[in-house]
């Protein structure tokens, strides 16, 4: 079975056929004026498992995913807090949080995180070009592309182009030739108007009023605007025509619906074969959006949560879906991966332990782990199914502890395959960390859980059950399960 996508171009299932040798994908980044929140990791962390399955398919990936470092929202923050005098000062400042967010949640390394900042030159000759061939005109210094000129616009969206709403700020209507027109190049810097509709705090703009950054033009000083920077950018990296274009369902219009038309009214060629939008996560019935206050930092989850139960929620529903984030929706995530993570140790200490042998076979097991594999690859293959998926390795973990817990003798050879799809797939492709625990930042010494256990020990001899049942449910209560057997008490993470 090859891998199908569904293409938000065309809203078909479409088998996946790259370009070329190298798989193209590029990942519509964050606007740096905040820490990053669990919707803006929910579209990492799927980019992230797209990118480890086509490795696992063998292609060869160049992955790139920017940075937005010149926007009107960082420019509102300058001179908060500590977070710096200067637009590009407080976006790096975030960038240093978001970098730490994506290596906290096992992400594998894009090829190039490219900043707007960095790419000004490209950005000013992409607009040139534009100029050139008519698709764009200049006013008071500022420049527009002209949607009436690109034939197909509005293809991604589906909208006509005769109901579309005006795009822009008030300033750049009465400058438009038609509503929909979009800024390229922007004349001067940020206004007061903007600066005051995104602080997050009360100062007066008299106590400090940025602009942000501009550049030299032919045009004048000014700034790009949004949509044209991904163009430069992933032209840039990737060349005139990439083959996955990922981003959130909520960048459909106006954002990539105008990255299409720029660049390929600049190129002349087909600027994505393949769009894949990630549906939205959901705070009781509302986006999960920094403008509304209901969002979850990602460093804050980790450091509650750990990173296996973060992907593990993730991986629960697909990617093109909508997803609600509950406390109930976490718990139950991480009783999934504890239910993995523990299969998998005890797959590993049966097939490395003296009762694992060489003529015990279990058709069961032998059975389950083909059937988990095949399952595995057949979702995945079905547009990045990673429900599914990860469903067929808990399949797998039913049948492991039915192995382990049925009998004496273990079948090494069934065991050791479990291990190799557990590594493979859940690992692998899943990007989950087998032997990690659930817990988040916090790592618990094995040392100090024994003394615990001591002391609890102490306790129950001396009669004082209460005490002793306390200090247990208090290591439950920070992710230590005690387990009380002949031998004595064991615990497990």
């Amino acid at each position: 079975m090859t891998l199908s996508v569904t293409n938000t171009l065309t809203g078909e299932r479409e088998a996946f056929e790259p370009g070329g040798e190298e798989v193209l994908l590029y990942v519509c980044g964050l606007t740096v004026s905040d820490d990053a929140h669990l919707g803006h990791a929910r579209v990492w962390t799927h980019a992230d498992v797209m990118h480890r399955w086509l490795d696992h398919c063998g292609y060869d990936v160049r992955h790139v995913e920017n940075f937005t470092d010149v926007n009107e929202k960082i420019v509102a923050r300058v001179g908060e807090d500590d977070l710096g005098d200067a637009e590009l000062d407080v976006a790096e400042g975030f960038i240093a949080s978001v970098l730490a967010d994506m290596r906290g949640l096992n992400l594998k390394r894009a090829a190039v995180y490219p900043r707007v900042s960095e790419h000004v030159p490209e950005i000013v000759d992409l607009v040139g070009t534009l100029l050139d061939r008519g698709y764009a005109y200049e006013a008071n210094g500022s420049v527009y592309f002209d949607v009436t000129e690109f034939e197909d616009y509005g293809k991604l969206s589906n909208q006509n182009l005769d109901e579309m709403e005006s795009q822009g700020d008030p300033d750049e209507r009465s400058e438009k030739r038609h509503p929909a027109d979009f800024a390229l190049w922007k004349a001067d810097g940020v206004s007061p108007s903007d600066v005051v509709e995104h602080r997050k705090d009360d100062r007066p703009l008299s106590d400090h009023p940025p602009s942000g950054e501009t550049w030299d033009s032919p045009w004048g000083e000014g700034r790009p605007g949004w949509h044209i920077e991904c163009s430069a950018m992933s032209t840039t990296h990737l060349g005139d025509t990439i083959d996955i274009h990922v981003g959130g369902h909520d960048l459909i219009f106006p954002h990539h619906e105008n990255e299409i038309a720029q660049s390929e009214a600049a190129t002349g060629e087909k600027f994505a074969r393949y769009w894949l939008h990630t549906g939205l996560l959901e705070t009781a019935g509302e986006k999960m959006s920094s403008s509304l206050g209901n969002y979850f930092y990602v460093a804050d989850a980790l450091e509650e949560f750990g990173p296996n139960v973060i992907r593990t929620f993730y991986c629960s529903t697909n990617y093109g879906s909508k997803q609600t984030y509950s406390e109930a929706a976490m718990a139950e995530a991480e009783e999934r991966w504890e239910r993995l993570d523990r299969a998998c140790e005890a797959a590993v200490d049966a097939c490395d332990g003296v009762a694992a042998r060489t003529k015990v076979e279990d058709d069961d097991l032998r059975t389950a782990v083909e059937e988990a594999r095949e399952g595995f690859t057949a979702a995945m293959n079905d547009d990045f199914g990673v429900r599914e998926a990860t469903a067929a390795l808990l399949e797998l973990a039913t049948a492991v502890n039915r192995h382990v817990d049925g009998r004496d003798e273990y079948d090494y050879v069934g065991l050791r395959r479990a291990v190799e799809t557990f590594e493979e797939f859940g690992e692998g492709v899943l990007g989950l960390d087998f032997g990690g625990g659930a817990g988040g930042e916090a790592h618990l010494a094995d040392d100090l859980i024994e003394l615990v256990l001591d002391v609890r020990e102490a306790e129950r001899e001396a009669g004082n059950y209460d005490r002793a049942d306390q200090l247990r449910d208090d290591l439950e209560a920070i992710g230590v399960t005690v387990e009380d057997g002949d031998d004595g008490p064991t615990y497990r993470y």
